[in-house]
């Protein structure tokens, strides 16, 4: 197999989750005191990658001033503009040129927790597939609505997908977590813009490379995910995450949390500082933070000058 490299999509502006995304690209909001495109460069440092193309757009500049060229992480980041926002399809096609063989792709705005995610890879080596989708069985077929089906047949491979089903034919999910190969840039050029959204769904794409008799697999590594679209998305998403860790709370060590402050099940950014007394109760202090004392907050995503209850 050619190098693997890794795509992290970071170019959208989450309109949704205002006003945080006047200060904060969705990428850099943080989950455990780490931007969640943080947590997707681990991802891939861990798999072994060393080249990187992230796609950017909204507040790019925020983007490519924290991370760089990735020295930190361990990576060779480059950075793609994608100038008009027309779907996921639209802003992987920015990163062809950056990329001679398969792919990881992540999505900046879906934080997950995954066992073996290397998995992808060694699905993707066995050499008979074009791609391999990180999949997740769900409950309740609302979540499917909001994401995207997958539907495998007999022989194990997918035969169909589709983008925020009404009626969901399976409840196998799609998390965003996709190991593409290079057949995907020919399926994305014949990909049609969607008369719902006027984007290109990266749905349709998969769609045609099983239409065209490519195979795609399949494989269940994620335990749990999360598009956050909301404020209440990145609370929750920060809580699931303290107990992944373990931990009763997370504070930056250059964080202050004064003495008489409670928290519980709380994380707090870096330079933020707590005046006491006070009590947090799941909460979010994002970086920079002052939170006056004798505050009672719970639920609460705090940053400056704004206190978002959830």
């Amino acid at each position: 197999m050619d190098e693997l490299v890794g795509v992290i999509l970071s170019a959208g502006k989450g309109s949704r989750i205002d006003p945080f995304n006047a200060h904060f690209p969705k990428p850099l909001l943080p989950i455990g005191n780490r931007p969640i495109m943080g947590h997707h460069l681990e991802t891939c440092r861990d798999l072994g990658i060393r080249k990187c193309c992230v796609v950017v757009g909204h507040l790019m500049d925020r983007i490519i001033n924290h991370f760089g060229r990735g020295a930190n992480a361990g990576l060779d980041i480059q950075y793609v503009e994608q100038v008009d926002t027309l779907g996921i399809a639209h802003a992987v096609g920015q990163a062809e040129p950056h990329v001679d063989g398969p792919f990881l792709l992540c999505l900046g705005d879906i934080f997950y927790l995954a066992n073996d995610i290397d998995r992808l890879v060694t699905r993707y080596k066995q050499g008979d597939v074009a791609a391999v989708l990180a999949v997740k069985e769900e409950d309740d077929p609302d979540v499917v609505r909001r994401n995207f089906s997958v539907e495998v047949g007999g022989d194990g491979f997918v035969t169909r997908v589709v983008e925020k089903p009404r009626k969901p034919a399976s409840l196998l999910k799609g998390c965003g977590i996709y190991l593409f190969g290079p057949e995907i840039f020919d399926a994305i050029r014949r990909t049609p813009r969607t008369a719902l959204r006027d984007e290109y769904e990266i749905t349709n794409s998969i769609q045609i490379l099983v239409d065209d008799g490519h195979k795609v697999a399949v494989e269940p590594v994620v335990d749990w995910d999360l598009n956050v679209t909301f404020p209440g998305d990145l609370l929750d998403g920060n809580i699931a995450y303290l107990k992944h860790l373990g931990a009763e709370n997370l504070v930056d060590e250059t964080a202050t949390v004064e003495e008489g402050v409670t928290l519980t099940r709380c994380v707090v950014g870096a330079g933020a500082r707590i005046k006491g007394p006070g009590q947090l109760t799941d909460s979010v202090v994002l970086p920079g933070t002052i939170v006056d004392a004798g505050q009672d907050l719970r639920r609460a995503l705090v940053s400056p000058g704004l206190v978002s209850r959830c």
